[in-house]
């Protein structure tokens, strides 16, 4: 697998990128030398290699849920921009 200008291109536009021609052409070459770099992997012995998702053994630590006593509302809404029977009023987004 390469990657050619043209990809170079298509990735530049979709994020919103002005590359010029040297920049194109100095990322095509990066990119390449990143994948010729990771195709090196697929010449590894890997029989036997149990796969993981994680280097390290991953535990969740969860706690208990608790229920405590939330904010007063008239609190909250001193941050609210503008608000209405308790609720945070915003614009209409839907016609």
């Amino acid at each position: 697998m390469s990657i050619t200008k043209t990809d170079v291109e298509h990735v530049a536009k979709l994020a919103r990128l002005d590359l010029s021609d040297n920049e194109k052409e100095l990322f095509t070459e990066q990119l390449n030398a990143i994948l010729k770099y990771a195709e090196q992997l697929n010449e590894l012995n890997t029989e036997g290699v149990i796969p993981t998702s994680h280097a390290m053994p991953l535990v969740n630590v969860m706690r208990e849920d608790v229920t405590k006593p939330s904010l007063p509302i008239e609190k909250v809404m001193l941050n609210a921009p503008d608000h209405e029977d308790g609720q945070f009023k915003v614009p209409a987004v839907l016609e």
